[in-house]
């Protein structure tokens, strides 16, 4: 589905939105609820990566086809190298099958693991042979993307000795540890990280017990760039959301400031009011604990005339899509001076902004989500605009009610 995205008053906004719960604490969760029967999750996210998940968990079947679902891939795979008697294949959409998990799955092999690559070496689809893990330390360099990490947390829980980790090098993505790790000390299961080193120590019963989860902070980022771009006076209210999150993309508040976006939080909402004019001087950002709002940030200050210089972005490479070269391609299109390397994104200030520019969203929900806000600027057309169920199924919905109008081409 194509659609056309207009604004025709630029009337203050007053609004309040829910969002579903946070992909990231969702799937982390579903993982551990199977591993301790004894949880109970609320505000489950509604996200297809969410769905693909549980699909997975719960089938009986050999091969297990997760799509798009770049998370629960990373996850089932330290999920099924140690359930014991199975034997599965995991595999995904040509995309998914671009993306690399040999660093992930070496390290599952140090420790035990049966896992052989059906095709390409290094990419799945990857079969598992499920079997008791009985070592309990292994190394994995810090720069990876998290998920492997956390992949090997989750999974670490359910073995006899726990699982310690020593991180080589710089260390990245350290709020998604953190997250991974603080609901593991929630549920009443032991950790340690100190320095290089992570520790999960080894529980063999949880009590009885139901995890609220927090709404998801990247999906909050669009309406943060719908409050920059807005009218002084403007406020969206947002549920359900924690002054102290575990999420790393929480960090929004503070960034949005720049915008004149202040974020004022209640008990389980927060309010995004546009208080003052956009500050003129150019930002720069260093975003590797929080690059899945990179597209949002690059967006917002191509939209207000703002320069950026954003690093941190190394991981966007093996996203959905190669998303600095998407958002290259995409926002030349709309008249921005751009440059970047394979960490980093530099926007020059600009004015114009083309009219009626279709973007491509390369099945990638955040390219499509990034650009919206955009239509309260230009009118502006979104390809392919239903990859957005990825992780927010009622994205568009959101967006007509705080006054994007929608055509579909």
């Amino acid at each position: 589905m194509d659609i056309l995205l207009n604004v025709i008053t630029n009337e203050k906004i007053i609004e309040e939105i829910t969002i579903s719960g946070s992909k990231s604490e969702s799937n982390r969760l579903l993982i551990l609820q199977q591993l301790f029967p004894e949880i109970s999750i609320a505000n489950l996210s509604d996200s297809d990566d969410s769905v693909h998940l549980q699909q997975a968990l719960s089938t009986k079947g050999s091969t297990i086809d997760i799509g798009h679902a770049g998370t629960a891939m990373r996850f089932l795979v330290g999920y099924f190298a140690s359930k014991k008697n199975s034997e599965v294949v995991l595999t995904g959409s040509e995309r998914m099958q671009q993306r690399p998990i040999g660093i992930l799955v070496e390290a599952l092999r140090d420790l035990g693991a049966e896992i052989s690559y059906e095709e390409k070496e290094g990419y799945p689809p990857v079969r598992i042979t499920g079997q008791t893990i009985a070592k309990d330390k292994v190394q994995i360099n810090g720069n990876v993307s998290s998920q492997y990490i956390s992949s090997l947390l989750l999974m670490g829980t359910h073995l006899a000795k726990g699982i310690t980790i020593s991180l080589i090098g710089k260390v990245t993505s350290i709020p998604y540890i953190k997250m991974t790790l603080s609901l593991l000390n929630q549920l009443g299961i032991s950790t340690r990280f100190e320095g290089n080193t992570i520790q999960v120590f080894p529980v063999k019963q949880l009590q009885k017990q139901t995890v609220v989860v927090e709404s998801d902070w990247s999906s909050a980022s669009y309406f943060y760039s719908v409050a920059a771009f807005s009218e002084i006076g403007s406020t969206i209210q947002l549920s359900a959301y924690k002054k102290e999150s575990l999420q790393g993309d929480s960090c929004l508040a503070e960034i949005y400031s720049h915008f004149g976006v202040e974020t004022v939080f209640d008990q389980n909402t927060i309010s995004l009011k546009k208080v003052r004019p956009t500050d003129a001087g150019p930002l720069t950002l260093d975003l590797k604990n929080a690059p899945d709002i990179a597209q949002t940030i690059a967006v917002t200050c191509f939209g207000l005339g703002v320069a950026c210089h954003l690093t941190g972005l190394h991981t966007l490479k093996i996203k959905e899509t190669d998303r600095l070269e998407a958002l290259e391609a995409e926002l030349k299109k709309l008249g921005a001076v751009l440059t970047i390397t394979n960490e980093s994104l530099s926007l020059s200030a600009s004015t114009k902004i083309q009219e009626n520019i279709a973007i491509k969203t390369y099945n990638d929900h955040r390219m499509a989500m990034a650009f919206a806000p955009l239509a309260f600027k230009v009118p502006i057309a979104i390809l392919d605009a239903e990859v957005v169920s990825k992780s927010y199924q009622k994205f568009w919905k959101d967006m007509q009610q705080i006054g994007i109008q929608i055509k579909e081409l």
